[in-house]
């Protein structure tokens, strides 16, 4: 396996990557949370695009992976703005944007930041808005007075070790909701959502596919698939999504 380059965002964060040259629009994959570019299904998509020659960029967030932070420092906003400086540095043109559940919220923001550079959208099990409608909605009295004071409270996550939730991570978060105001996508869009994924409700898949505007909008669900959504007939799913979108924008 080829060691990752980096670069400094603004912000003077150290991003790691991994970038493949060839044809545009450019794919580039942002991760879930707590997640990183080495897994599965970002794996599969890079050979895919590699066989095909396509361009393809996977990085990890600040405090994920090989880059620089601690996990526990980090926020929405700066994993938006390492996500803004890996497209802004390592991509020309308009990109097809591939989302992961954190990521599918990190490619909302971008979509609506920067959406003449978007030619297409891909999401995995999105998490819109997951630190709002998912923590602090479903903490109790004594979690909300805890992060308060403390500064932080750990859940039990299925992954490993606890889910450490700073209140860093939840205010920062009120100031990146996607789902209280318009969004716009003005480019072919695809939505895949598992229907016993545990992490991410279908609810959020119907609401997120009921709030956005766009004219090239679909959600395929998939029943039995879970958060991971990395079984090989899953990812099957994710290279034809994205390789409709791109039948769309080449035309």
């Amino acid at each position: 396996m080829a060691d990752p380059q980096f670069l400094t965002t603004p912000q003077g964060r150290r991003i790691a990557y991994h970038r493949s040259e060839g044809q545009g629009p450019a794919i580039v994959f942002c991760h879930g949370l707590r997640s990183d570019m080495e897994g599965t299904k970002v794996l599969h998509l890079e050979a895919w695009a590699q066989a095909q020659g396509r361009a393809f960029v996977r990085f990890d967030c600040s405090g994920h992976g090989q880059s620089s932070g601690a996990f526990e420092e980090g926020a929405i906003g700066d994993w938006f703005e390492d996500a803004t400086a890996v497209i802004e540095v390592l991509t020309e043109g308009r990109i097809l944007l591939l989302g992961s559940s954190m990521g599918g919220w990190l490619s909302l923001l971008l979509a609506r930041a920067l959406p003449e550079r978007l030619a297409g959208l891909v999401t995995i099990a999105a998490a819109p808005d997951f630190t709002e409608d998912g923590y602090w909605a479903g903490f109790s009295e004594a979690q909300r007075a805890e992060l308060m004071e403390a500064g932080q409270v750990a859940l039990p996550s299925d992954y490993g070790d606890p889910m450490i939730v700073t209140r860093r991570l939840i205010e920062e978060g009120r100031d990146r909701l996607v789902l209280r105001t318009p969004l716009p996508l003005p480019f072919p869009t695809r939505f895949l959502q598992g229907t016993a994924d545990e992490a991410v409700e279908t609810a959020t898949a119907l609401r997120l596919l009921d709030h956005v505007d766009g004219k090239d909008i679909r959600l395929t669900l998939v029943k039995g698939a879970d958060h991971r959504f990395s079984e090989p007939a899953e990812m099957d799913l994710i290279v034809a999504a994205v390789e409709d979108v791109l039948r769309e924008v080449d035309g």
